[in-house]
This record gives structure tokens, sequence and C-alpha cells, in this order.
């Protein structure tokens, strides 16, 4: 594949994650997707992928938080999701807060255990 057509496809798609340590991007077209990649690339080669790109849809997100702790941002998101916030949702809100995906992993992981969110379903998140 040529490096145009990656960069015609990353321009269509609305999600794109890099890792900047080999120079790796993925587009993907559902925010879980991008998490979904990351964890993958992670698992094999130990490496972090970043948010490239984000295209938050306000009908989606409603207002995008620009700070507040996770649970705050979940709280504003969690009335646009009836299913619970798609994991790719909250790290790409907290990409643009200057928290980094793994960052976001570590406290949506601290919160489950103190009891301040559930998973109603896999990669979907919940305040409570």
């Amino acid at each position: 594949m040529s490096q145009a057509h990656d960069e015609n496809e990353q321009s269509e798609t609305p999600f794109v994650v890099t890792c900047p340590d080999c120079e790796v991007s993925k587009s993907v077209d559902r925010p879980n997707g991008a998490i979904e990649f990351a964890r993958r690339h992670h698992s094999l080669t130990g490496h972090e992928v970043e948010w490239e790109r984000a295209d938050l849809d306000p009908d989606d997100v409603g207002d995008v938080p620009t700070d507040g702790d996770l649970k705050e941002v979940m709280w504003q998101l969690d009335e646009q999701y009836d299913d619970g916030i798609p994991t790719g949702i909250v790290t790409a809100v907290r990409s643009k807060q200057g928290v980094s995906m793994y960052e976001t992993f570590d406290e949506v992981e601290e919160l489950r255990m103190s009891g301040g969110l559930y998973e109603p379903r896999d990669d979907h998140l919940r305040p409570v």
C-alpha cells in the first residue's frame, strides 16, 4: 500500500492511533477499534499507542470536556450513551486533556476497583 493511499485512508476515517516507537498508524471507523489495536500492539511490542486523531461528533459526546478528572469526564459523557461510554471515547477525550491512553487505562482500573465505575459490557464504562 502506498503512503499516499495510507494518508487518504487516514483522512477519511474519524479515528487514527499511532505508535511513535515504530511509526505504525491505524485508522479505524469506531473508537473501540483503536482500543483493540492499542492492546494488541502493546501485547506484541510493549509500545504505547497514542491518539493521532479522534473526530468526536458533538452529537455523540455533547460538549467535549476540556478539563476535569476521569470521573467528571465520564459523568459529562454518560448521558450521551445508554449502554455505557465506549472506552475509546473516554481515552480520546482524556487525550485532548493531555492524558495518555495508558494513563487513562490505569485511572479506569483504579476507579473500577474503588467502585467508582462499572462495565455494563466489554469496553463500555458507566460512572457510579
